[in-house]
C-alpha cells in the first residue's frame, strides 16, 4: 500500500511539474511604435510595462500574457507633441491611465516564432490582434520580441487626417527572468 501512494505521489509531482507555467520577471523592455505624419515617420515609445507572463512553448493552450503600459509614458521626444497625444484626442491619459494586452491563443509557426492572438484594449476600445513574435530561452533569462500593426482609428486616437496615416507599426522587445 505505502510503495503505490508513494508511486501515486511521484506521478502527481511529475505531472504538475511537466504542466508548470513559466513564469518570468520583466527585467527589461521597449515598447515602442511608428507612424508616418505628413509622409514622414515619426517614433515614440512608451515606458514601464507591467506584465504577468505564464507562457511555456510545450504547453500554448496553459500559456498566458497580461501586460499594460500607462499612456503616460508616451515619449515622442517632442513636449508639445506629447502632450497633444495626451490629450482627449489621442489618448486621453486622464481618462484612460492604461494601454492592456491580453492573450487569447498562441501558436507556435516553426522554430523560435510564434503568433499570439491578443485582446489590445486602448481607450475601452478592445480588437483582436495577431502579434507574430520570437521566444527564446538562454539559461536563466528569456526574450520576446514581436511586431504588429494596428488602426489607429479603431481605438479613436485622433480623428480624421489628411497628414496622419491610420496605421501605426507597434515593436515589442522584452527581457525577462525564468522562475
Amino acid at each position: 500500500m505505502m510503495k503505490k501512494i508513494y508511486i501515486a505521489a511521484i506521478l502527481a509531482f511529475l505531472i504538475t511539474n511537466s504542466f508548470a507555467q513559466v513564469k518570468t520577471t520583466v527585467t527589461k523592455s521597449a515598447i515602442t511604435f511608428k507612424i508616418k505624419n505628413m509622409g514622414i515617420s515619426c517614433t515614440g515609445a512608451f515606458s514601464g510595462l507591467q506584465a504577468d507572463v505564464q507562457f511555456k512553448p510545450a504547453d500554448l493552450a496553459g500559456s498566458s500574457i497580461v501586460a499594460s503600459v500607462e499612456t503616460a509614458t508616451i515619449n515622442t521626444d517632442n513636449e508639445m507633441r506629447d502632450n497633444h497625444l495626451k490629450s482627449a484626442d489621442y489618448f486621453d491619459i486622464t481618462t484612460y491611465p492604461k494601454i492592456t494586452l491580453k492573450s487569447v491563443s498562441f501558436k507556435h509557426k516553426n522554430g523560435d516564432n510564434y503568433t499570439g492572438s491578443f485582446n489590445v484594449t486602448i481607450k475601452d476600445k478592445t480588437k483582436l490582434i495577431e502579434v507574430p513574435f520570437t521566444y527564446t530561452e538562454k539559461g536563466n533569462a528569456a526574450a520576446f520580441n514581436g511586431n504588429f500593426k494596428i488602426n489607429r482609428r479603431d481605438f479613436g486616437l485622433g480623428g480624421n487626417s489628411m497628414v496622419l496615416a491610420d496605421e501605426a507599426t507597434v515593436t515589442v522587445n522584452v527581457e525577462s527572468s525564468i522562475k
